[in-house]
């Protein structure tokens, strides 16, 4: 107990976290009249809310947003099933359950592993090769989520995102700090924090705990660990930046990442409803808004916090901290406008935006592989039927979710 809390008070030293001269009594709150500082306490409550939060989205998700998918035409069920076969459901369900992770049965990416399990089944069934890949892509996809679920969690977010704009929009509005990044650093630490600024930090950093948990069973997408250290690293900022009462920083941070997240979840959600012209457009305006509010409005912030700050205030080893934090996430953004560039590259050439960033880290199934799969069990070739939009072009299969922020 006496190391814990020796490692405790070494870790919060004032020197550490507060510019010199200041000590954690002296921004307590209640200690002074004029300056309602931050209670550190009231960091517990974005964990019950973002419960309420998740509970929330299932029930807006299962009674409005589905009804409204399926009203849309959005299909609801998957890939038709593979016929049954013991030995290969079998094989598959000890496959997954040791890598964690389906294995992607296509012969010129197949590991040695692979390739040994294909030539182990092929004795013990009746099918060769090609065969069993397409049996497994076939039951492979389906543990894929629908069309349907992936517009729902989409819709959702665009929900929150556009909650989240306007109401911080409107709280932010009379601050002095949006109009002058320099008010964020005059009087620090002794600024006050509003009942709107608390409601607006506890909420976001709420929405940020439900996402890091309903990653895990939302749909699988690449840049998964990415994201979730985007996550991580939010929620962090926004403690740390709660405790050391630099809450003014912390609501532009907020407020920069939500804009663009809009446009982001309103291109996915036309995407899956096949309006690909709609989202054509909005994937356009997105492009836009985040470069930016994300290289820079954002990279405004940083400049501010690491050149005018010194020049306001005594340095303190927090600064290099907080900055260290913001640049990572800067350099998140960097590499996901990357990709958001590549999509936009490849929607010029094609003339329609054909996927979006963040795929599904296990491959959908194509036509062409449906029919190849027919050719090997029927020995006749199927006519392969364009997918018409409801716009009159013809669509390609939708893959999943694009980048997002801060979330």
């Amino acid at each position: 107990m006496e190391i814990f809390r020796a490692v405790s008070d070494t870790f919060w030293s004032t020197k550490v976290w507060l510019p010199p001269g200041t000590t954690w009594e002296d921004i307590r709150p209640g200690v002074r009249e004029d300056v309602n500082h931050a209670d550190y306490r009231h960091l517990i409550y974005p964990i019950p809310l973002a419960a309420v939060i998740i509970v929330l989205r299932w029930v807006v998700e299962r009674y409005w947003i589905a009804p409204v998918g399926k009203a849309l035409g959005i299909k609801s069920t998957g890939p038709k099933p593979p016929k049954p076969n013991a030995v290969l459901e079998a094989a598959y369900n000890v496959n997954a359950r040791l890598s964690h992770k389906m294995v992607r049965f296509k012969a010129q990416h197949c590991k040695n592993n692979s390739r040994e399990i294909t030539v182990r089944l092929m004795k013990q069934v009746d099918l060769n090769e090609r065969q069993i890949e397409y049996w497994w892509r076939r039951r492979r996809a389906q543990d894929k989520p629908t069309t349907l679920v992936k517009f729902c969690e989409t819709s959702w977010r665009c929900m929150y995102y556009t909650y989240s704009f306007i109401f911080g929009s409107i709280v932010m509005w009379d601050k002095p700090w949006l109009w002058d990044i320099k008010q964020c650093w005059y009087g620090y630490p002794h600024q006050s924090v509003s009942n709107d600024i608390w409601w607006y930090y506890m909420i976001s950093m709420a929405f940020y705990w439900s996402l890091t948990a309903s990653q895990f069973y939302d749909v699988k997408r690449k840049d998964f660990w990415q994201m979730f250290a985007h996550h991580m690293i939010t929620i962090l900022l926004m403690a740390l930046s709660w405790v050391c009462n630099l809450h003014r920083v912390g609501s532009l941070v907020l407020l920069v990442h939500d804009c663009a997240d809009i446009f982001l979840e309103s291109a996915k959600m036309t995407k899956y409803a096949q309006y690909q012209k709609v989202c054509d457009t909005i994937f356009a305006i997105f492009t836009v808004v985040w470069i930016v509010t994300r290289l820079g409005l954002y990279p405004r912030i940083i400049y501010s916090s690491s050149v005018e700050a010194p020049q306001i205030l005594p340095m303190f080893p927090a600064y290099y901290i907080f900055n260290t934090l913001l640049i990572l996430l800067l350099v998140l953004h960097i590499c996901w406008t990357y990709l958001i560039l590549q999509i936009a590259y490849k929607a010029i050439q094609s003339g329609q935006m054909e996927g979006d960033v963040r795929s599904s880290s296990s491959e959908e199934i194509s036509d062409s592989s449906e029919n190849s799969g027919r050719v090997l069990t029927n020995g006749s070739t199927p006519k392969k039927q364009p997918r018409t939009e409801k716009n009159g072009t013809t669509a390609n299969s939708v893959s999943s979710a694009s980048p997002k922020k801060k979330q």
